[in-house]
């Protein structure tokens, strides 16, 4: 049916024609301008309200998926199944892009990213539904199923889950229907225009109220719903960051004392250099490099870690029972594996934990295993080699992380520290699970992407200061700086100046073979520019790699290069 407006002019709804009409903009006088400009403009004014309604309704829906997630399904939500499902899909040289340009920062710009294309899909929704009803809807609804795809195919699916992704897909939906039902019902401006001269005039008046009051209450309705959007964010972003409580529980766990203390650091260990990271890496500056988009939550209460596959006997162990074991506590140094040279993704702790060899010495492995594949509550998985858990080094189910447990972003409750392997192969956080089995059975999660099936960390090195293009005093210029052989030992730490011989530095005692070592050297440099390069050799003599090679698909290698402007 017909509808009158405020004016008399009549105005057609969707139910009848399957189409909305735009909402005019009005001069400054309250009359629509005339000719084709003005039309063109209010149609782009009316498109511009529209898009930002489907904008509000996508980040909406965002927001009530990640509120209800944390009441319901606290370890997964729409957003992070499609960023999980992105991440897996992408090629391995894209992450290592990623890496390189943004560094630990990776998750906050494709988190960033993936709500701008959100935003971006929203506002075109808008458009659609603006033009011909529930085209838009059909946008978001499309939009929501993707979501429940990406749901669908987690590790940790279910139920609650599924339902979350289609709450949040209905509720942006009905959001974007309404926003575009109060942009239509103010009456188009030039409704009155029915006469000219002093009547057409006087006919605009009561028209120009009911069209700004109608232009009014769409704009505080829309804002509102920003408003309320942008609050529930901050809610979601709270809550969710808090893990659900898991931060509480894991600020009152006791950390027993270890069984084996780890060795005192050597006198001299820390050469002290000003710009040296320290020896031993503060939980807040240690990297994180994982697939996870939202810190998993793990309830240290109902935790267990299941050993399977082929052993002779499988195993369940709680917190309660690994905390009761005979802890003990080691310095370690890890590294990604995707650490470019003279990178900063790597990072020495002192970790507290039960040796993996001992758990797996009660499973007792079947003849013919010779890997474990480690699991993540999030599905993540790595393939380390039976041996190097099963021998004497010190590859721990690690609960606690210099003196406290396990930060949150760091595995909390429970992770394995492998010394002497990439974190790709070892270094699972989160751990539910270790399964015995064989390389030519399974994989990890990386090894399909074009990354090697084991990945030995290599001997390195990395000059701290000066930093590269940093200008120095003419004199005595002091350098320092890193090296790592894990598991094996460094034996001695070179520079050479400008490609000329190399001259060994000063190497500092390490902590154990399992940790990096520091070093420090002074070179006498007249002013001028000066490229620098270092080189570590291991305790048995064999020396880092000098050929430049990318990260994958083992590791980077080559010499560590800065380039040193020396002043009078």
């Amino acid at each position: 049916m017909a509808k009158s407006g405020a004016a008399g002019a009549p105005r057609t709804y969707a139910g009848e024609v399957n189409s909305f009409q735009p909402l005019q903009e009005t001069a400054d006088d309250g009359a629509t301008s005339p000719g084709r400009s003005g039309t063109d403009g209010a149609a782009r004014g009316s498109r511009r309200w529209a898009a930002a309604s489907g904008a509000v309704a996508a980040g909406a829906a965002v927001v009530i998926g990640e509120l209800l997630a944390g009441l319901f399904s606290p370890s997964l939500s729409p957003l992070t199944a499609v960023g999980g499902a992105v991440i897996d899909a992408v090629p391995p040289g894209v992450k290592d892009w990623a890496i390189s340009l943004f560094g630990t920062a990776d998750k906050a710009v494709f988190v960033g990213g993936m709500l701008l294309v959100i935003a971006a899909v929203g506002a075109l929704a808008g458009i659609l539904e603006q033009r011909r009803r529930f085209a838009g809807v059909a946008v978001i609804a499309v939009f929501g199923l993707v979501g429940l795809s990406a749901v669908l195919t987690r590790a940790q699916m279910t139920l609650a889950a599924a339902v979350v992704a289609l709450a949040a897909a209905l509720s942006g939906a009905l959001l974007l229907g309404w926003l575009i039902r109060r942009l239509h019902e103010g009456p188009p401006a030039g409704a009155a225009r029915t006469g000219a001269g002093t009547d057409a005039a006087n006919a605009q008046g009561p028209a120009r109220t009911a069209t700004t009051a109608g232009r009014r209450t769409f704009l505080q309705v829309l804002a509102a719903s920003a408003g309320a959007t942008a609050v529930g964010g901050v809610m979601a972003a709270v809550w969710r960051g808090a893990a659900a409580g898991i931060s509480t529980a894991r600020e009152k766990l006791q950390l027993p004392a270890a069984a084996s203390q780890a060795p005192a650091i050597p006198a001299g260990a820390e050469v002290g250099l000003d710009g040296m990271q320290p020896l031993v890496t503060p939980n807040r500056d240690f990297y994180r490099i994982d697939t996870a988009l939202i810190v998993p939550s793990l309830d240290p209460e109902s935790w267990v870690l299941r050993v399977t596959g082929m052993v002779e006997q499988e195993i369940e162990l709680n917190l309660a029972d690994l905390l009761a074991k005979p802890l003990v506590e080691r310095h370690v140094t890890i590294a990604c594996v995707s650490n470019e040279v003279g990178g900063d993704l790597i990072g020495n702790a002192r970790w507290l934990g039960w040796p993996v060899r001992e758990l797996l010495a009660l499973a007792r492995p079947q003849a013919g295993a010779d890997m474990v594949l480690s699991r993540s509550s999030d599905g993540w998985t790595a393939g380390t080699p039976l041996e190097v858990l099963t021998d004497q080094r010190d590859a721990l189910l690690a609960v606690g992380m210099n003196g406290e447990p396990l930060p949150l972003e760091h595995g909390f409750p429970v992770r394995m520290i492998v010394p002497g392997l990439y974190g790709y192969v070892s270094a699972t956080k989160w751990l539910t699970e270790l399964r015995v089995t064989r390389f030519a059975d399974d994989v990890g999660y990386w090894t399909p992407r074009g990354w090697s099936d084991r990945g030995p960390i290599k001997t390195s090195s990395r000059i701290d200061v000066p930093r590269t293009g940093r200008r120095v005093g003419a004199g005595t210029v002091m350098f320092g700086g890193v090296a790592w052989a894990q598991h094996t030992g460094i034996g001695r730490v070179e520079l050479r100046v400008n490609r000329g011989q190399w001259q060994a530095a000063r190497l500092a005692p390490g902590i154990s073979l399992d940790t990096w070592y520091q070093w420090q050297l002074g070179i006498e440099l007249t002013p001028g520019q000066y490229e620098v390069q270092v080189r570590a050799t291991d305790v048995s003599g064999e020396p880092q790699v000098e050929e430049r090679r990318p990260v994958a698909p083992d590791g980077a290698t080559g010499f560590h290069t800065i380039r040193v402007d020396v002043n009078p």
